[in-house]
C-alpha cells in the first residue's frame, strides 16, 4: 500500500474566504421598480436601499460589516452634518470681526455729503436717468489683511470639502445614510442658527437659507 500522502497535507487545500465586496446602487430602486413592475414583490429592491452590511461609504476602506459598525457610521454622518453648519456660522462670525477690525481702523467706511454735492452715486443715477442708457455702478471693497484672508480660505475650503463629502455620502441612495445627512444638517441648523436677520429677509437681501449644495 501506498501511505505517501498519508504523512503531509500536500493533497489537501484550505479553501479561501470570500472577499467581501462593496454595494453600491446609484439608483432609488424603491420608487423605480414600483413604477415598473407593479405587480413584483419589492422587497428584493426595498432591501437596495436598506442595505446595512457591505455598505461602503465614500471610501473602499469604509466598508461596513455589522449593524454597529453601521450605526457608528450614521452618528459620525450626522456628526459632520453638525460640523457642516458649525463652520457656516464660524465664516459668518468671523466676517464680522474682520469688518468690526477694519471699521474700527476707519477702513470700508462710506464718506457723507456734508458739503452739501450730490454723491457719485446719485450723479450716476441722475445721469442714467437723462442718457436713458444703464449705468453700472462701481463698489470697492476694503481690502482684507493676509492672515484674515488666509483664515477665511482655510474655512471656506473646509466647508466646499465637507459639502461635496456629505454630497457623496447622499449619493450612497442609502435611506438611512441620507437621513443621517438630513438630520445632522437640521440639529446643527438648530444650534447654530437660533437668531434671524428679519429686515434682512423682509428685503430680500438675507441669505440664511442657503443650504449644503450652495457655496
Amino acid at each position: 500500500m501506498d501511505h505517501g500522502d498519508h504523512g503531509g497535507h500536500g493533497g489537501h487545500e484550505m479553501p479561501s474566504m470570500p472577499t467581501r465586496r462593496c454595494s453600491m446602487n446609484m439608483l432609488w430602486y424603491v420608487l423605480i421598480n414600483t413604477l415598473r413592475f407593479p405587480s413584483l414583490n419589492q422587497r428584493h429592491f426595498n432591501d437596495r436601499n436598506t442595505q446595512i452590511e457591505d455598505t461602503c461609504i465614500v471610501f473602499r476602506s469604509w466598508h461596513i460589516s455589522s449593524t454597529t459598525a453601521f450605526v457608528f457610521s450614521c452618528l459620525i454622518v450626522v456628526a459632520l452634518g453638525v460640523l457642516y453648519e458649525w463652520l457656516r456660522r464660524a465664516q459668518s462670525n468671523l466676517d464680522v470681526k474682520i469688518a468690526a477690525s477694519l471699521s474700527a481702523q476707519g477702513k470700508g467706511k462710506g464718506r457723507s455729503g456734508v458739503s452739501g454735492r450730490s454723491s457719485p452715486e446719485v450723479d450716476s443715477e441722475e445721469a442714467g436717468l437723462l442718457t436713458g442708457l444703464r449705468v453700472v455702478k462701481e463698489h470697492t471693497g476694503t481690502t482684507v489683511p493676509l492672515t484674515a484672508r488666509l483664515t477665511r480660505a482655510f474655512l471656506y475650503g473646509l466647508t466646499v470639502f465637507l459639502s461635496f463629502f456629505l454630497m457623496l455620502v447622499f449619493m450612497t441612495y442609502n435611506a438611512y445614510l441620507i437621513l443621517a445627512v438630513v438630520v445632522g444638517a437640521a440639529i446643527g441648523h438648530f444650534v447654530f442658527n437660533p437668531q434671524m436677520d428679519v429686515e434682512g429677509i423682509l428685503a430680500g437681501s438675507s441669505a440664511s437659507g442657503k443650504g449644503m449644495a450652495c457655496h
